[in-house]
This record gives C-alpha cells, sequence and structure tokens, in this order.
C-alpha cells in the first residue's frame, strides 16, 4: 500500500502537475471556441441580450456586480456545506443500520431508495412551512438530495470486505465492534469519499431548489429576481459563480479523497490505464 507521504510527493512533482494540466487543453479550447462562436453568432444576428448576451456582456455585468455577487455567493456556499455535512452524517449513520440489521434493511432500504423518485420542488414548500425561510429550510432539503449517494456507497463498502479478513478476526475471536473498527470502517472509507465526492455536486442543486422556493438572498434568489425583471446578463453572471463554486467545491473533495485515501486513487489510475 502506497503511503500518504509519497502519494503528495509524487501528486506535487512537477511533471505530474504538467500532465495534469495538459489533460485540460483540449477542454479548455472547447470552452473557448465555444464562447468565441457565441459572441460572433449574437453580433452577426443582432440577437437581443434579454435573449442571449454576449459572454463579453456577461462577464462585464459580473465584475460591475461582483460585490452583489459575491455576497449572495457566501450564502448559497454556507447553506451547500452545512447541508452536506448533514448527508454526511446521516447517511454514514443509516448505511451503518442497514449493514448491521436486516430488520433494518429490508424495512427502509427500500423506502430510502423509493424516496429518489420524489421531486425535491414538490416537497421543498412543506420545508418551509414547517421550518422557515431560514438556512434550516435549506439544509435539510440539501440534505435530501444529496444523503443518497453516500448511503449507497458507504453500505457497499461497509460490505465488500474481503472473506478472508473476516475469518482472520473471527478466529481471534473479535467482537462485532472490533470487527467494525477494524475492517468494515477502513474498507468503506474510500466508498464513502467517492459517495461525498458526487454529493457535493449534488448538494449545490438543493441549495439553489431551496432559493428557488423561498429565499431572500443567495444565488437562486438573485437568479430568480433577475428572471422577473429580465436581466439575462446578471441571471447568467450567476450561474457561471454557480458553475465555478460547483467544480472548486469537486476539485477541493477529489483531492481530499486522493489525501485521505491515496491507495484507492492509484488502485483507479492503475484501472483505468487498463481499459486504454
Amino acid at each position: 500500500m502506497i503511503s500518504r507521504k509519497a502519494f503528495l510527493k509524487e501528486k506535487l512533482s512537477p511533471s505530474h502537475i504538467k500532465q495534469t494540466l495538459a489533460g485540460y487543453t483540449w477542454p479548455a479550447m472547447a470552452v473557448l471556441v465555444v464562447l468565441a462562436l457565441w459572441e460572433a453568432a449574437v453580433v452577426v444576428f443582432g440577437v437581443n441580450e434579454i435573449i442571449l448576451p454576449k459572454p463579453s456582456k456577461v462577464l462585464t455585468v459580473m465584475v460591475e456586480e461582483r460585490a452583489l455577487l459575491m455576497r449572495n455567493m457566501w450564502v448559497t456556499l454556507y447553506e451547500v456545506l452545512v447541508g452536506f455535512l448533514l448527508s454526511v452524517g446521516v447517511g454514514r449513520v443509516i448505511a451503518i443500520d442497514i449493514v448491521h440489521s436486516r430488520i433494518i434493511e429490508k424495512t427502509f432500504y427500500p423506502i430510502i431508495v423509493a424516496s429518489q423518485n420524489i421531486p425535491r420542488v414538490a416537497v421543498g414548500p412543506l420545508f418551509v412551512i414547517w421550518l422557515g425561510m431560514g438556512l434550516a429550510s435549506k439544509a435539510i432539503l440539501v440534505l435530501l438530495v444529496c444523503f443518497f449517494p453516500i448511503v449507497v456507497n458507504a453500505a457497499t463498502g461497509f460490505v465488500e470486505v474481503p472473506p478472508e479478513m473476516f475469518d482472520l478476526l473471527n478466529a481471534l475471536r473479535a467482537s462485532k465492534r472490533q470487527i467494525f473498527w477494524k475492517i468494515r470502517l477502513p474498507n468503506a472509507f474510500p466508498y464513502i469519499l467517492s459517495g461525498m465526492k458526487i454529493s457535493i455536486t449534488l448538494a449545490v442543486i438543493g441549495a439553489i431548489i431551496g432559493e428557488f422556493i423561498a429565499a431572500d438572498r443567495g444565488l437562486g434568489f438573485i437568479i430568480m429576481v433577475c428572471t422577473g425583471s429580465f436581466n439575462t446578463p446578471l441571471v447568467m453572471g450567476a450561474i457561471v459563480v454557480l458553475v465555478i463554486m460547483g467544480g472548486l467545491l469537486y476539485s477541493l473533495m477529489s483531492m481530499a479523497a486522493d489525501v485521505l485515501a491515496p491507495w484507492r486513487s492509484v488502485a483507479e489510475e492503475q484501472r483505468t490505464s487498463a481499459a486504454r
């Protein structure tokens, strides 16, 4: 198993950083081409900025309204992080209960799966009625949106343990608590991190849904207000901020997963290389 120190040394090496940046060359070029074509199409066809503003106009508005966007971005980010942390705690507890109790697994796991078919926009107003327009309703909605990947991944990690490891601890007369702490949790840790990587992007969606339903601040609120006033450039500016925020959160979560479970990252890279 690769050590964390050796993993970080390899990841931070100039050659690896150069290789990583090279992987973003084609996507970056594609984005620049699309933006250039977009700018040209709006100018050539004379599209009204209410319908489709030029990228340069969106950038100009973002610079002019940067204080407004940043102020509301912090509100949305706070809602995202609170709801995400709640989902991590709740999802992990549910996964542990499902693995350790056959009755809970048979009773509640199908209900949890079925609950994913409930539109969050439909139940969101209920949380506003029960909890008000503040942080609580947004955090609970984020929790409902993003806890499922954590439950599924954690439960998978708790279960998919090599049988010989169970045989060893059973031969040593280990208790269920010892088996959990010595085998199940370390094995599930990378799976939990993978679920968190998925959930952090869903958390942004959950927070915006909550702000669409009822809010007096946040990027979702800005989008709703500016849509009503046909301020399309500012709407797109807020969307760009959301995209950047979601991308940074995912990148940070991915980096944390690599650092906390480097052996998992190495195994995934080996499988990817073998598939190619």
